[in-house]
């Protein structure tokens, strides 16, 4: 049930919101259609954002955010690592200091965990509404709701908005863009069609197979399409390994988070595993197919053009406790030529392709 403003304890509507998501990239891309809910239900609300430095690149240029708020993470843990308690707790009381002076009447914590909730109590605000979490997170949060754990993009924030009575039937990712740098990808693109690779991420059993990506981007630049990999300074090495003597355009370690952002807007269609480039093609409508094995994010895409490629074996989605000891057969078992196969309707580059149905199961393919 929607949870009504005497239930929330609020006289009325609450005039200043934060919201609080502090990452990762593709969590902060999936809670982005909050900020368009808020502000339909509260239009005279000012709504801010509580973030990492990381990801503040894709809140800053948001119409309808009156500003992001930066949580200082890095400095905190160097504080406490190195036991100098009383600079931290300086830190943290500053930091409290910055975020009542917003006077906060109502706070959103779509990040579930304690140190979120703990954000959301420092800001002083009378509501704090957060999901239910495994951790203490009650002892901070004056509400807690469910999460929502379905196979759709955006499940569990949707269904966050729904029983906070916010609107949702437009439910859109957004990742808004500076001026300058879309101009940038614009110029990057030059009227010639390319398809974008993210082959990097945060755990090696959300990689797909080194040899598949080398065979894949063969069987992709033989179409006569341009293929620009994607990825941060740390993957240099691997791109050069994995790309050795084929014509990619590599901007691995070259592109800022907003400039990669940029490139995916632009982008003819995406390849990628589980990591926030991958899920930023759907916010940008770019065709997109999602290679998932330890991790199964969502299956359903809704409206969206692409695919997820994901092979159900006994032990998927395994996530961060895999039992086949490196193997990674959920990986190994999409290959080239199925992945190929799912995209080869968006690489032609003289008419714009059919609509796709969203699959989230490769049929038919060998493995």
């Amino acid at each position: 049930m929607p949870v009504s403003l005497p239930e929330a304890g609020l006289d009325a509507p609450p005039r200043r919101i934060l919201i609080i998501r502090l990452s990762a990239i593709g969590d902060v891309v999936f809670a982005s259609p909050l900020v368009d809910a808020v502000t339909q239900r509260y239009p005279d609300a000012e709504v801010f954002w509580l973030a990492e430095p990381m990801v503040v690149p894709l809140l800053e240029h948001h119409p309808d955010l009156r500003g992001v708020i930066v949580w200082p993470r890095s400095e905190w843990r160097r504080l406490f690592r190195t036991g100098r308690w009383w600079r931290l707790f300086a830190a943290v009381r500053a930091f409290r200091y910055q975020l009542r002076a917003h006077h906060f009447e109502l706070v959103l914590d779509v990040q579930g965990l304690l140190k979120s909730a703990f954000l959301a109590w420092l800001s002083g605000a009378r509501h704090r509404v957060g999901f239910r979490s495994k951790e203490p997170t009650s002892v901070f949060l004056t509400q807690r709701l469910e999460k929502d754990t379905g196979p759709t993009i955006s499940s569990e924030y949707r269904a966050f908005a729904m029983q906070l009575g916010l609107p949702t039937a437009s439910f859109k990712m957004q990742v808004p863009l500076s001026a300058a740098v879309s101009e940038w990808s614009r110029e990057f693109q030059d009227g010639r069609p390319y398809i974008v690779f993210c082959p990097f991420t945060t755990r090696p059993q959300k990689h797909w197979v080194e040899s598949h990506w080398r065979q894949l981007a063969e069987m992709t630049v033989e179409t006569g399409l341009r293929v620009v990999v994607l990825g941060g300074p740390s993957d240099v090495p691997a791109c050069e390994r994995m790309f050795e003597n084929i014509a990619i355009e590599s901007m691995v370690g070259q592109c800022s988070l907003s400039q990669s952002a940029a490139l995916v807007s632009q982008a003819h269609a995406l390849i990628g595993v589980d990591t926030g480039l991958t899920h930023m093609g759907w916010a940008f409508e770019v065709p997109t197919l999602a290679l998932f094995g330890s991790t199964c994010p969502y299956r359903d895409l809704g409206d969206l053009e692409g695919a997820v490629l994901y092979h159900e074996l006994d032990c998927s989605p395994c996530r961060r406790n895999p039992t086949c000891g490196g193997a990674y057969h959920c990986m190994q078992q999409l290959t080239p030529e199925a992945v190929f196969s799912a995209g080869e309707r968006y690489f032609s580059t003289i008419s714009a392709p059919d609509p796709v149905i969203a699959s989230s199961a490769i049929e038919g393919e060998s493995v």
